[in-house]
């Protein structure tokens, strides 16, 4: 997700062919990010250390720099830069310097990443690359008031005004996960009704762009796997982690809202008639889940706030699989879960990390489950012994963050029942439960 957030980014993968092909799995799909991804094989020559390995990187970035001319290359390490000692962080700066071209070093070595896992090491390194201070120099002044009246351009100076006196000041609150643009503005609006500015967010659309980051100021995940970025800002920049539920559905929105303005000292304002609201809106969606059952094999870090979601829809959750879980950054989200099930009068999910696969299919066979989330790997499988199935990485894809896209994800969980529903009205679901006894 981080790859095509950041328009004119280059991702540069250094590894071999087998760790091209698990990076291109694991971190977002690289190959939809074409042309902004390449892979760097390392050969027998590079590996026994025949080759230089600053000359051979400095010719695929002047390459890429030919050619592309992008204004951040991420460099992605692997397994193989671990084992030969490849020393990454060492030649960029030099080659950077030499270049004129910002690179940032990402460490993902290691096979058990799932999609989300890669992009909270490239939040990581970048979090790190994020400016100390504002701008000082007439230069640099230049540059941020020319942005600023681009923003403006067409609006009256009495409106602009009125604009910033609709927030009221507090400490500098900094966003970070990559959500889509349209999904940023949504979350970046929910704030300014609250009257909290929203200082930037991690990344940007642009690598020039990212923003201002000091001691002392206040940052907020919207998303559950960001564990490793958020580590990096407390630990090396400084700043204080508001620990809060993820804005996934209207509960968990409001919940995130919440948090945020008792953090900053203020008192939030209107979410009681937005969340009903939502709620109301989603009422056709949730007529057909309502006393269904949903079971995670885990995939993309997604599974808890999505439960939690779904079981205030009125649906029970028997297992919650996951790949990794840092208990202390999903801390508010799993209060959030218990909190949701008590009011709701249903059983507690049983949150499996790292589940073996085999026994959850035992599992999901013997609770009878009306819908399973997992992994494009055992989808069909499972759809062929008649079990409703959806892909968690539809969800990692989609726009599922703030009140108004939580139809997003009603509209996905829903798609497979309606589907059989509409093939059972064919007189289609007797065969299909003839065949899955086959």
């Amino acid at each position: 997700m981080a790859l095509p957030k950041i328009e004119d980014s280059f991702f540069l993968v250094i590894g071999t062919k087998t760790c091209g092909y698990f990076l291109q799995n694991a971190m977002g799909v690289m190959i939809f990010a074409e042309p902004r991804y390449a892979m760097a094989e390392l050969e027998e020559g590079d590996i026994s250390a025949q080759l230089n390995d600053y000359e051979e990187l400095k010719r695929l970035c002047t390459q890429i720099k030919r050619d592309r001319n992008p204004s951040v290359i991420v460099w992605i390490g692997t397994c193989t830069t671990e084992i030969i000692k490849m020393d990454l962080e060492g030649l960029a700066p030099k080659l950077e310097a030499e270049l004129g071209i910002p690179i940032v070093t990402a460490r993902a070595n290691g096979l058990d990443y799932a999609f989300t896992q890669g992009e909270d090491t490239v939040l990581a390194a970048m979090a790190q690359r994020c400016p100390e201070k504002a701008p000082t120099t007439e230069t640099e002044k230049e540059e941020r008031n020319a942005i600023s009246k681009l923003l403006n351009f067409g609006r009256k100076k009495e409106d602009v005004a009125i604009t910033e006196s609709e927030y009221v000041e507090h400490t500098p609150l900094v966003l970070f996960g990559s959500l889509p643009d349209p999904v940023v503005t949504q979350l970046t609006l929910e704030l300014k009704k609250q009257g909290i500015k929203v200082s930037g967010w991690l990344p940007s659309k642009r690598y020039t762009e990212l923003p201002v980051i000091e001691e002392g100021y206040y940052v907020s995940g919207v998303n559950p796997f960001l564990s490793r970025t958020a580590t990096t800002l407390m630990r090396r920049r400084k700043c204080k982690l508001i620990g809060s539920p993820f804005p996934i559905g209207p509960d968990g929105t409001r919940a995130w809202i919440e948090k945020i303005c008792s953090v900053l000292g203020i008192t939030p304002k209107g979410l009681d008639d937005r969340e009903a609201q939502i709620w109301a809106s989603l009422e056709d969606y949730l007529q057909i889940i309502r006393g269904k059952s949903v079971f995670f094999m885990g995939d993309n870090l997604l599974e808890i706030s999505l439960a939690r979601f779904l079981i205030r829809c009125g649906m029970t959750c028997p297992e919650i699989g996951i790949p990794y879980m840092d208990k202390r950054y999903q801390a508010a989200e799993l209060e959030l879960l218990e909190k949701t099930c008590r009011e709701m009068g249903v059983a507690l999910p049983t949150i499996v990390e790292k589940p073996d696969n085999y026994n959850q299919i035992q599992r999901i066979k013997d609770l009878e489950v009306d819908l399973v989330i997992t992994g494009m790997a055992h989808a069909n499988p499972l759809e062929a012994r008649g079990i409703n199935t959806k892909w968690s990485v539809e969800f990692t894809f989609a726009q599922i963050h703030g009140f108004s896209n939580a139809r997003d994800i009603l509209e996905l969980v829903t798609r497979p029942l309606r589907r059989n529903t509409s093939l059972k009205d064919l007189g289609w679901g007797k065969l299909v439960k003839e065949d899955a006894k086959v």
